[in-house]
């Protein structure tokens, strides 16, 4: 199978994947040379190119598009950072998202069972509460939040508007505390990132987290691996919540009880995603569709 990536998400040059090497798919090759157009069984654009460069960049022939070409259309942004969904209609024929509903469903992370369960050894921790944030935006419900939090709790913000980060980046720096803010920019379906993933799990903090409803988050994960902000009626009274945590060190500890049972997966950006839609069209055959209203099922 050749799949054809359109655009290099977000312009970055480098080689493409060995699939077999990295995730032992095999029968897969990713090209991004354009000239290879009419031979490949799938073309994956990037959305957030796509928008940059418009319909007009799409491939418009000669020669025609071959009858059985899968258009795959790829985005890991939520809506609210997605322009331009409005003139996509029946231009794909799949989705490929962090959304469990997409033809091609790559989330930002997954929580797996290993063959035989590893021994979990909690991080020494010496502070309480860790936000890294890059975007800081004052109209996002996640800035509100954390500014009536910060009124009741000490919390170490990293990023654009605070500390350096660690030698080690992220997961070492966010290891040394108990909590780690995971909220979103956005609040969406399905809309789980590597704050949650690499900078709270991977870095063996409990996640406060700050996205869609408690119901959606517990599709992914265990009931009593996160807290939710939607658990508490105020800011103060989570607050008080994770002072009580910080003190009762068995309670505390409850939160990692999933750590018998399961290991953390991160998704690798991009080869993973790329090496995904290549053993899905393997597996797809000649299954065809077309998405009619893309704008309307990524917003729902």
């Amino acid at each position: 199978v050749t799949v054809l990536l359109w655009w290099q998400p977000f312009g970055r040059p480098g080689r493409v994947a060995d699939c077999r090497r990295r995730y032992n798919i095999t029968g897969c090759r990713l090209s991004a040379d354009r000239s290879r157009l009419a031979e490949a069984q799938a073309v994956l654009f990037h959305h957030r190119d796509l928008a940059l460069h418009g319909v007009e960049g799409l491939p418009r022939g000669p020669p025609p598009r071959p009858p059985r070409q899968l258009w795959v259309w790829m985005n890991f942004e939520s809506p609210s950072h997605s322009p331009g969904l409005r003139g996509l209609a029946g231009i794909f024929n799949w989705t490929m998202s962090y959304r469990r509903d997409s033809d091609v469903f790559v989330p930002y992370g997954y929580l797996y069972a290993p063959p035989a369960p590893r021994p979990f050894v909690l991080p020494r921790k010496t502070r309480l509460v860790a936000w890294v944030i890059s975007n800081w935006n004052e109209e996002h419900a996640r800035v509100r939040y954390y500014r009536q939090l910060k009124e009741h709790l000490a919390i170490d913000v990293y990023g654009a508007r605070g500390l350096a980060l660690a030698e080690g980046g992220v997961v070492e720096t966010v290891s040394a505390y108990k909590f780690y803010l995971a909220f979103e920019n956005s609040q969406h379906t399905d809309y789980i990132t590597e704050k949650l993933w690499r900078n709270a799990f991977a870095a063996s903090a409990v996640p406060v987290v700050l996205g869609p409803r408690r119901a959606n988050y517990e599709r992914f994960i265990p009931p009593d691996s996160f807290i939710h902000v939607d658990d508490f009626s105020s800011p103060r009274l989570l607050a008080t919540y994770l002072k009580f945590l910080d003190k009762n060190k068995p309670n505390y500890r409850k939160y990692f009880a999933w750590r018998k049972k399961y290991e953390v997966h991160v998704s690798s950006f991009w080869d993973e995603h790329f090496c995904k839609v290549c053993e899905a069209v393997r597996a797809a055959g000649n299954q065809m569709k077309t998405v009619r209203n893309l704008a309307s099922w990524f917003e729902s």
